[in-house]
This record gives C-alpha cells, sequence and structure tokens, in this order.
C-alpha cells in the first residue's frame, strides 16, 4: 500500500494537480482552450518533440520499434473493436465513435507527462515519439473513421497530416540526427528550444482539465461501457503483446509503451467526430458518447494508472 501511495504521489498526483487547476479555471473562467491548444500544436509539443528525438540516446531500432509498435497497435484495435462493436450490434455513427475512443489514447496531454514523471528521461522520450506516430494515424485512419460514420469518405480530412508540426519536428529531428549536425546539448539553441519545449508539459494538462470541464456527459454515461473496457483494459494488454512480440532491447521503452496504450480516451476523436461524423441517431450522438468517454476514462485512470504503474516498474508484467 505504501508503495502505491509513493508512486501515486510523485507520478500520478501532480498530474491530477494540475489539470485539477484547468479543471477549476474553465469553470470559473471563460477560458478558450482554443488559443492555447493552438501554442500547444504550433509551437510547444513540436519544440518538445525535436528537442526529446535530436538529443535521445536511445538507438535508431529502439524508435523504429515504437513507430512500428504504434501502427501496429492501431491497425490491431481496429480489427478488434470492429469485431467488439459489430457484435455487440453497434450501428454507425457510434460504430466508429467506439472505435475512436479504444483506439486512440490521451498521449498527449496526459501520457508525456505521467511518463515523463513515472519514468523519467526515457519515459518522455518514448512518449513524445508515441504521440508523434498516434498524431499521423489521428489524421489518417481516425479522420476515416469519423468521416465512415457521417456517410462520407473525408479524404479532404486526411489532407490535414501534412499541416500536423509534430511530424515536420519528428522529421526535422531525424534528419538532424542522421546528419550530425543536431547543437550540443547545453547550446544556446537547444536550451532556447528545451525551455519552449518543456512548457507544453503544463500546459496540457491546463487544456485537459479546461475541456472536462466542459463535458456534458447528459444521457451517455451508460454507453460508454464497452469503449471505457476497450480502452483501458483490452488496449493495454494489446500493447503488452506487441512489445513482447517485437522483443525491445530497452525494458523501460517496453513499459513506458504499454502505459501509453493504458492512457484514456483521447480529446482529438471529439473534433474530428464533430466535423466529419453525422449525429442523426436514436439516443445518444456520437460527440456525446466520446465526449463522455474521455470523462469517464480520465476520471477512472487516476487509481487504475497509479495501478499499472506499480505493475510495470515492479516488473510483473515485462
Amino acid at each position: 500500500m505504501n508503495e502505491l501511495v509513493g508512486i501515486f504521489t510523485s507520478a500520478v498526483l501532480p498530474i491530477v494537480a494540475i489539470a485539477g487547476v484547468g479543471f477549476v479555471l474553465g469553470r470559473t473562467k471563460d477560458v478558450d482552450p482554443g488559443s492555447l491548444n493552438t501554442a500547444v500544436v504550433y509551437v510547444l509539443a513540436p519544440a518538445l518533440v525535436f528537442h526529446s528525438l535530436a538529443l535521445t540516446a536511445l538507438s535508431a531500432g529502439t524508435l523504429a520499434r515504437i513507430a512500428g509498435g504504434v501502427v501496429l497497435f492501431t491497425l490491431s484495435m481496429v480489427a478488434v473493436g470492429e469485431v467488439i462493436g459489430r457484435a455487440l450490434g453497434t450501428e454507425e455513427p457510434l460504430l466508429s465513435a467506439l472505435l475512436l475512443v479504444a483506439i486512440f489514447s490521451n498521449s498527449g496531454n496526459l501520457g508525456i507527462p505521467v511518463s515523463d514523471f513515472a519514468f523519467g528521461d526515457v519515459g518522455r522520450q518514448t512518449a513524445v515519439l508515441f504521440l508523434s506516430v498516434q498524431s499521423v494515424l489521428m489524421y489518417t485512419v481516425g479522420v476515416y473513421l469519423a468521416s465512415r460514420s457521417g456517410g462520407s469518405s473525408g479524404l479532404s480530412g486526411v489532407k490535414k497530416v501534412f499541416f500536423v508540426p509534430l511530424v515536420y519536428a519528428v522529421v526535422a529531428a531525424l534528419l538532424a540526427r542522421a546528419a550530425d549536425v543536431v547543437p550540443p546539448a547545453g547550446s544556446a539553441t537547444m536550451e532556447a528550444v528545451g525551455l519552449v519545449g518543456d512548457s507544453s508539459i503544463p500546459v496540457m494538462l491546463l487544456i485537459l482539465g479546461i475541456e472536462l470541464s466542459r463535458t456534458d456527459y447528459g444521457g451517455a454515461l451508460a454507453s460508454t461501457a464497452v469503449p471505457a473496457a476497450m480502452r483501458l483494459a483490452l488496449a493495454p494488454l494489446l500493447g503488452l503483446a506487441i512489445v513482447t512480440v517485437l522483443g525491445f532491447e530497452n525494458q523501460t521503452v517496453a513499459r513506458v509503451f504499454v502505459l501509453e496504450t493504458a492512457m484514456p480516451a483521447a480529446i482529438t476523436p471529439l473534433i474530428l467526430v464533430v466535423e466529419f461524423a453525422g449525429s442523426d441517431t436514436e439516443g445518444i450522438t456520437a460527440p456525446e458518447l466520446i465526449s463522455t468517454s474521455v470523462l469517464v476514462t480520465t476520471i477512472v485512470s487516476v487509481p487504475y494508472l497509479t495501478l499499472v504503474i506499480a505493475l510495470l516498474q515492479s516488473g510483473l508484467l515485462i
């Protein structure tokens, strides 16, 4: 019990506290998270990605395994989710909403800070690459699923992947490493980039809190059991299977990979569904299902992630 309390206070409580400040801010002030999100997407997060990947001590093989693992995990979750959703009789647009909840974890606003607090620099570097690859998949596979629920191809939405700065930050970092032109870690350039990147973590958590304060769960609460179970139970089991198959040499990287798959539902799919999905359905709508699932899985994740981190750090799983 003391060990769980220690993990909670050191790795989870700081996250909850900062997100809680954002929640209170969202409830008491008319704060538009859009401007904060724009700063994160176009400036802060790309700086974090570039700084982390450019200076990472992880080998090229490990980076390739992480990227390949994220792709394999996403496609596997799509296949498994389709089978489960159709077996339960779930129809569009809720079927695609269920898949979006199950597939995409909050690897940014929550995943990076938790991994950083729980596993240090390696945790942050692994989480950053996980987020980067997932972002590409979000605007390809995610856009397809969201548009499918609206009865259209949504191919125009896929073009958004070319406007995701994280993608270019990854490419720039890898090219700089390959050409051996990365400035020294202690140089003014990398210090500045690191300072900007580090600021993304608390801002991400504030955004998460503000977004949760605006969630209207309405009558969708009872419908979140299946997508929440897939997100918090099925996804990490699949993540564990993938790291076993891929054979990660770095044990900490493998543990962080599984931890990232255990994160609560991401918020970005809600934006995609609002833009592309159909809203005509009996009962709840796709946006309501996703927003409520985000709220439920995030609340449950507080004790849940404490347990997952304890199991991973103990070596019982990996």
